[in-house]
């Protein structure tokens, strides 16, 4: 069997050329479903998929008018995410780079800062990227922001959750 190679001009079109199509609209498509009646019991979503992740940031992030953001929220990542920074140029130049890119497109918000780009996570603080970093592993591969911990004085082992809640904070 023979390879083909197939090249395009960027991710975009690659992306773009194999999105499935829409399902045509058609005349005798089936009705809605109907509202419960009074009786019947309504079943919930108890094991919905949790998409966005709320976080507070160790130092925080200052913008030109000197504000402090630290509190904000990151979304899944798509593997479309994950390969688009693999095109970025400044990520061929400097594969470090890499985390900033990747960053700004899963952080969907930093305080009232609603559009957060590459220029927005390469001024913040180095340990803040490091605990954005962090938080992004643990929410795309392990799905939950929760840490196992051990007590530096009774060696007592519990978890923690790093998205921010304050200790003796419900």
């Amino acid at each position: 069997m023979r390879r083909r190679t197939v090249t395009a001009g960027s991710l975009e079109e690659i992306l773009r050329a194999t999105e499935p199509a829409p399902a045509p609209a058609t005349a005798s498509a089936p009705a809605p479903p109907t509202a419960p009646s009074a009786g019947a019991p309504v079943r919930r979503e108890e094991h919905a998929l949790r998409t966005e992740f709320e976080f507070e940031l160790p130092r925080g992030y200052v913008d030109e008018a000197g504000t402090l953001h630290r509190h904000g929220s990151m979304r899944l990542a798509t593997a479309r995410d994950e390969l688009r920074p693999q095109i970025d140029l400044r990520v061929k130049e400097n594969p470090a780079y890499l985390s900033v890119v990747l960053l700004s497109q899963v952080i969907t918000r930093l305080g009232t800062v609603t559009d957060v780009h590459a220029g927005v996570v390469e001024r913040m603080y180095a340990t803040d990227v490091a605990f954005l970093q962090d938080f992004y592993r643990r929410v795309n591969s392990e799905g939950h922001t929760r840490a196992a911990v051990t007590c530096p004085h009774c060696e007592g082992a519990f978890e923690v959750d790093l998205s921010g809640g304050r200790l003796g904070e419900s």
